[in-house]
């Protein structure tokens, strides 16, 4: 079993690290959060003090931040991880964060004689606790093959997208294109019912016909047809809105930067905006819904 220092115990990184220990691994924890670490050393875990004591002894390091400037410190802080970490620690990023941070800090670490993998994830909170989650990584074959064992602790499929920066573009492409099927079928589900359709005749229909899709078939925004989606809980979250807008404006950014038109993904993001400023950021992002039909 392997030492892991794990930085960031937040609502994905805590059930992640939790898994790690479940699994056997010793696994020393840091966040600001002291709730958080507190849940960490009831479940096996151990609670450093800061990000030295987390990761100076471990041979893995994995961190689950919320933005690149989050990144940016943790590595590259006076404290932070490359100044603090053992020689040929493997270091692992499963934050979600702008392509150019992710290669940016991927280059530091290798400058200072670290392999490092960007590991962002899909699958949500309910993925993190169940060990089920998607990881796209990008780095060296060797480093990913390094990593492929403790990720698949945490997680269910375990893909390399290529070089460095490759896991976070395939990370906000999976999602721009989430996020634009999401409203493409809740519209599909307001014009039905307008035009009189049955919304579980529609499904049925659909969900075997062209209009087929992962928001459709397993998320289905519209209560009724799929009983396990945030539809039929009030839209309570699985994936905010506020971390769907995030993807989105990270995938706009990156679109900008490779002189690539999105115009579908730029609409996605200003709806998602325009729930985000309507105070309904919190709700589940297929609660997308309720705005597009008035009750936002």
């Amino acid at each position: 079993m392997a030492e892991i220092g794990f930085v960031g115990l937040g609502n994905m990184g805590l059930p992640m690290a939790k898994n790690l220990a479940a699994a056997g691994h010793n696994v020393a924890g840091f966040d600001h959060v002291d709730a958080a670490m507190r849940e960490l050393g009831t479940a096996s875990g151990t609670a450093a003090n800061d990000i030295a004591a987390a990761v100076s002894q471990a041979e893995i390091i994995v961190t689950m931040l919320p933005a690149g400037r989050h990144v940016e410190e943790v590595y590259l802080g006076d404290a932070g991880v490359l100044a603090s970490a053992k020689a040929g620690a493997l270091l692992i990023d499963s934050s979600t964060i702008d392509v150019d941070t992710a290669r940016r800090v991927s280059g530091a670490a290798l400058n200072a004689g670290f392999d490092m993998v960007d590991a962002p994830v899909s699958g949500g909170v309910g993925g993190a606790s169940a060990g089920t989650l998607t990881f796209m990584v990008g780095g060296s074959d060797a480093a990913y093959r390094q990593a492929q064992p403790v990720l698949e602790v945490m997680g269910k499929n375990i893909f390399h997208a290529g070089a460095s920066g490759n896991g976070q573009v395939a990370k906000i492409c999976n999602n721009m294109l989430l996020g634009i099927s999401m409203i493409g079928t809740c519209e599909a589900f307001m014009l039905g019912e307008k035009l009189g359709l049955d919304a579980q005749t529609f499904f049925d229909i659909s969900s075997t016909a062209s209009g087929q899709c992962w928001s459709m078939t397993s998320y289905c925004p519209m209560p009724g047809p799929v009983p396990a989606s945030p539809a039929n809980n009030d839209y309570q979250a699985g994936f905010t809105a506020a971390m769907m807008l995030k993807d989105l404006v990270l995938s706009q950014e990156a679109a900008q930067t490779a002189t690539c038109e999105t115009p579908m993904g730029a609409r996605a993001t200003s709806l998602y905006q325009q729930m985000s400023e309507a105070g309904a950021d919190g709700l589940d992002f297929s609660g997308i819904m309720r705005m597009l039909q008035g009750e936002i």
